[in-house]
């Protein structure tokens, strides 16, 4: 148990060190032994040193709010500006005076202006974070096996593909989708399986107003396939009341891949995505 000198001459070398940049654990090793409560309360009043501050993902957003409710804005303007809540807001604010009174027009240009200023950092920044994880997951992958490129395909096709039913049985191999890796990615499972390539045939669909030579020439590059492979497209008639957001020089509509004689393929398909799904049961 310390006298009450003791005590005083610890609470001097303690704050002395913590004014010098030491961290609790430093001064511990410096001064001895003590308790937790012991250190409080010699460091009581005594903000620590920067750089043993954690770094704070909100730290900009605070930073933010303090700039704009000294521009005069109110709680409800700073939080809808930054996307937090009002309790957030009044905590990062609260000890800044009330501002003068703004006319409501002044706020909103007031709000707008932080928000965008806010949003031509943290845009970029957030792209920036999506890419990455993109590209590392990207990276996991790696090249594909032929029982891997089996296994895609097949998933690939029973997602996408046309299915048969017990109401309507129909043993065809019909895929379609607008991703143009998607269309790539199947057509290797074909050359896997040992389809010819010559014996596919292709339909483009796509609405009425696009460029459809156009998207048909893109398509047949794409795919390395010949005018006569085309069936004629498939046009989508437009709805007046539709607002469609599938437009301009990059929409080419969605490219059909159908198996002359495949009705055995389907047969495999089905019975590899039977095959896919129990073992993906067996496993839990």
């Amino acid at each position: 148990m310390r006298t009450p000198q003791e005590l005083a001459l610890l609470k001097e070398r303690a704050v002395t060190l913590r004014r010098q940049g030491k961290s609790r654990r430093q001064i511990k090793e410096i001064l001895g032994p003590m308790s937790n409560s012991t250190l409080d309360e010699a460091l009581k009043g005594e903000p620590p040193p920067e750089w043993t501050r954690r770094p704070n993902a909100k730290d900009e957003l605070r930073a933010t709010a303090r700039s704009l409710r000294e521009e005069g804005l109110d709680y409800e303007e700073i939080a809808a500006a930054l996307g937090v809540s009002k309790s957030s807001v009044s905590l990062w604010v609260r000890s800044l005076p009330l501002p003068a009174r703004l006319s409501y027009a002044e706020c909103r240009k007031r709000a707008a202006e932080g928000a965008h200023r806010y949003w031509a950092t943290e845009r970029p920044a957030r792209e920036a974070r999506r890419a990455a994880a993109r590209e590392a997951a990207a990276a996991q992958i790696g090249a594909l096996t032929d029982r891997e490129l089996l296994i895609a395909g097949t998933i690939a096709y029973w997602c996408e593909g046309a299915k048969s039913k017990p109401h309507r049985l129909a043993e065809r191999v019909s895929f379609i989708n607008s991703d143009p890796g998607l269309i790539l990615l199947f057509l290797r499972f074909l050359d896997q399986v040992g389809v010819n390539r010559d014996s596919i045939r292709y339909r483009v669909h796509i609405h009425e107003t696009a460029e459809v030579e156009a998207a048909t020439r893109y398509w047949a590059g794409l795919v390395g396939a010949t005018a006569q492979q085309f069936h004629r497209p498939n046009l989508k008639r437009g709805n007046p009341r539709t607002n469609r957001k599938n437009v301009g020089a990059e929409y080419r509509g969605c490219l059909q891949i159908c198996v002359a004689l495949g009705s055995e393929l389907y047969r495999q398909i089905e019975g590899w995505a039977a095959g896919i799904i129990a073992a993906a049961k067996s496993t839990r």
